[in-house]
Order: structure tokens, then sequence, then C-alpha cells
């Protein structure tokens, strides 16, 4: 059996504002085994990106477990998590959060420089981390205003790829991008999880068709998750493709 990378054991968070205390999460409990792609689909308001950020060790839970990789990070420092972040994840995030005069190689090796990795290793890994996110050669050198929205999601995925993480966090990563554009980036996430990678991804999503991309979806309303499901439609069409092969 696979392990798991995510263990979530009765997550509750609470903000105090004005005296008054809010509960965000009421409890969440699910895992996610090695090689899994997971959806977290819910509306405005539902929790989803209050669990995004305990998820990407951003913050702590109120009360309960989260487990990342073996590592129980409910009760850690802020420094503690920044190591978490740095070594476990790759963040996707809806915004790319590029640097617009910086080349895409250079926006890609800029997370290997910070860890410290040897300069001749450098351009390797980050020449690897494009390949894979299916970003063509010829662009390598452009700076990244110079690209197109989709393009510079695919940058971002090359960048959350170099450190080898344990998990990719995709968050609202198609929110900028028109569907068309929004597809191949989705496509892109499909093939890192079901290629030779085997990557682990969690993406939260307030969009149905993003969500039918993943093999499972988990979905949060008010603080709760209320349906957790295999997505049959997926695995539908994976069966005739087979067929057709």
């Amino acid at each position: 059996m696979p392990r798991n990378i995510i263990e979530c054991r009765n997550i509750r968070k609470s903000y105090v504002n004005g005296g008054i205390e809010t509960e965000v999460l009421k409890g969440v409990t699910f895992s996610v085994a090695e090689g899994e792609f997971v959806a977290i689909m819910g509306p405005s308001g539902s929790g989803k990106s209050t669990l995004m950020h305990i998820l990407g060790a951003l913050d702590t839970p109120s009360s309960g477990g989260y487990f990342l990789d073996g590592k129980d990070i409910s009760q850690m420092t802020d420094d503690e998590l920044a190591d978490v972040r740095r070594e476990k994840i790759g963040f996707v995030f809806q915004s790319f959060n590029l640097l617009p005069r910086a080349t895409v190689l250079r926006n890609v090796i800029l997370p290997l420089i910070y860890e410290g990795v040897a300069q001749e290793k450098r351009r390797e890994i980050a020449e690897r981390a494009l390949s894979d996110s299916a970003f063509p050669e010829g662009f390598w050198n452009h700076y990244s205003n110079q690209l197109s929205g989709g393009m510079m999601q695919r940058v971002a995925i090359a960048r959350s790829l170099v450190n080898n993480p344990a998990l990719i966090l995709a968050d609202e990563p198609t929110g900028n991008l028109d569907s068309k554009t929004g597809e191949i980036v989705l496509h892109t996430f499909q093939a890192l999880n079901e290629g030779s990678h085997g990557k682990t991804i969690v993406l939260i999503t307030h969009e149905t068709y993003v969500a039918e991309h993943a093999d499972r979806i988990i979905h949060i309303l008010d603080g709760n998750i209320v349906r957790d499901e295999r997505n049959l439609r997926k695995r539908v069409a994976k069966i005739e493709e087979s067929s057709r092969a």
C-alpha cells in the first residue's frame, strides 16, 4: 500500500475578531496517499482557503493533527514551517508569482539558489523541470512578462518541481486563465501525476470542470467535508481510452 503524504486528523481552525470566535474548520479528517491527484472543491466561504493554508504549512490548526510526509507540523514554529515549505511542498498559485524581468530559466533556478544547490547543478535541474512541465525550449530565455498566462503558469509548475517536493499544492491554478489555456495547464498536472514522476497533487478549486481532472474530489462546505468521492467520469474515460489503444 502507498504511504500517506497527507494525514489530517480532526482539524479545527478558529479565528477571534473583536472578541468573537469564528470556527472555520470544524473537524476535518482525510488522508492523501503518495501518487494521488486530489481536488478539494468548495464555494467561497467553505473553508477551503483556510484548509489550503494549513496543508501548505502557511498556518497551523487550532486543534487536531496534520502530518505531512510523516512529520507532525501541527505545533511547529514559524521557522520550522518555513523549512517544511521549502523542503516538502511545491506551490502553484493563481497569480503565477514570477519575476517579470527575469528569464524563464532564471525564475526556475531561483529556488535552487536559496537552497544552496551548487551552481553547476542548478541549470540541469531547472531545464529538466521545464521539460517535465511541457514548457517549450525555445522560450527558456524569454522574460516572463513576454509570455502568455498559460505559459507563465507552466513556468510556475516547473519552479514547483525543482526541489523534488513530496507534495504539489495548486491553489486555483487556472483562475487567471481562459478555459482553453486552463485545460492545457490541467493536462500538465495530469501528466506529472500519471507519468513516471507520479507526483502527489492537491488542487484547490471552486470550479467543477477543474476538479474533474483529478482522480478524487473532496467537497468541503461550511468547514466540513460533506463528500469524498472517486472521480468515476475520469476513470471511465481512461478505460475507454485504453480500449481504443
